[in-house]
């Protein structure tokens, strides 16, 4: 059969390439290992492989003990070596190790080196890549989805375009660049959040407490605290007669956002709306659904600069008296969800919390001057849109990431 010479180059490729891709079994380029090691007796660390975080260490919720019992349990991983679980190949569970030391995993693990004349670097992203994973799939055995493996026999007959070993090196040290600037705004972007929630912690007053630990020059003397029914007002308008037609929902990690966003269509009956609540710009709604997130449900503000609706089952209430971002900053903190969780409870459902109206709206809120909140809220805004540049920034190099992924692969 004669194959057609521009499906064996990829559509973006390096200066001064210009061979055509060979097709090679897999098992030219691999080799399994499968030395066995007791990481108790040689005092190797545990570690596992995710699909999220690849290669990792165990966790606390494993009993060391327990999993160290038998010697060959264990399979020996050197640097450099593969790592995949034939369980979950087809979703991309694979991993180089590129931790500097020997690490001991599960024996059901598949170990692997490249063979000589085949660049590690350039395999550690194409064996992760989209052309890949269809690959395993093609090739997995087993009748259901969550039953599907990808075993070694199987592994090394999986055939596959590929280039010659310098372009194979130039490939991995241009995806080893972009991937170790992902990783370095990743940790930015986690320095801002955890900036933020370091501040969220401590410019509110704790618990019997009065002042803030962290304050800003110029403003002295104790904080108010008044109840959120004093300074806010319960929404109860009614969408009469479908006056606005776009559904809001609340999410604990995006805030009020449009259904259709957040669904990718509307799950409410756009036509039997007269039911729901208005909230318009700057309203807060209170979401009763517990989640990783939320514990006791978020509280989040209307930030969209536009009017929806929102199921009766939320609460909408709208700042009266104080400075709305201020407001919304104290409910990003932790503070109020001790009165919570003494005021209320999970209820018959274990996914949502419990309060009544009225106990709901004698939480109390740290009050201080109009221009400390003001201030406050503005320094909240500032961090708030570096970490959202920021992760912009990330996004941005995990688009192009992909882009390559599809256009640098055969």
């Amino acid at each position: 059969m004669t194959e057609n010479k521009q499906t064996l180059i990829p559509e973006i490729r390096f200066k001064g390439f210009t061979n055509a891709w060979e097709q090679r079994e897999l098992g030219e380029a691999f080799s399994q290992t499968s030395k066995c090691v007791n990481p108790k007796e040689e005092n190797v660390e545990l570690w596992s492989l995710t699909v999220e975080n690849g290669l990792t260490p165990k966790t606390e919720r494993y009993n060391r003990e327990f999993l160290v019992k038998k010697e060959d349990a264990f399979k020996l991983v050197l640097p450099g070596d593969f790592i995949y679980n034939p369980m979950n190949m087809t979703l991309g569970a694979i991993d180089l190790n590129l931790t500097g030391k020997e690490v001991a995993v599960s024996g059901y693990y598949i170990t692997m080196k490249t063979n000589e004349s085949y660049d590690s670097g350039y395999f550690a992203v194409w064996l992760k890549s989209p052309i890949a994973i269809k690959l395993y799939k093609l090739h997995a055995t087993g009748g259901l989805l969550e039953k599907q493996r990808v075993h070694y026999s199987t592994f090394v007959q999986i055939k596959s375009l590929i280039p010659s070993v310098p372009e194979q090196t130039a490939i991995g040290n241009f995806f080893r660049t972009l991937d170790d600037a992902i990783t370095l705004h990743k940790r930015k972007l986690d320095g801002l959040r955890k900036l933020k929630k370091g501040y969220l912690q401590l410019m509110f007053p704790q618990a019997n407490e009065r002042v803030p630990r962290i304050r800003f020059g110029g403003f002295t003397g104790e904080w108010e605290e008044r109840r959120l029914g004093d300074i806010s007002l319960k929404v109860s308008e009614k969408n009469k007669n479908n006056q606005f037609t776009e559904t809001f929902t609340n999410s604990a990690e995006h805030g009020i956002i449009s259904q259709r966003d957040f669904f990718d269509k509307d799950i409410s009956n756009s036509k039997n709306l007269d039911g729901y609540f208005i909230v318009r710009p700057d309203d807060f709604v209170y979401n009763p659904r517990i989640s990783n997130f939320a514990p006791v449900g978020p509280i989040k503000r209307n930030t969209l600069e536009r009017t929806g609706v929102m199921s009766p089952l939320y609460y909408v209430f709208r700042v009266t008296e104080g400075e709305c971002i201020y407001i919304e900053k104290y409910f990003e903190s932790i503070y109020w969800h001790e009165f919570m969780k003494t005021n209320g409870d999970n209820g018959v459902r274990s996914d949502r919390f419990n309060i009544k109206d009225s106990v709901f709206e004698e939480m109390p809120i740290p009050f201080p001057s109009i221009a400390e909140q003001t201030v406050i809220g503005n320094f909240f805004c500032s961090l708030d849109e570096q970490i959202t540049v920021q992760a912009a920034k990330l996004e941005q190099l995990q688009q192009l990431k992909t882009a390559y992924l599809k256009k640098m692969f055969i």
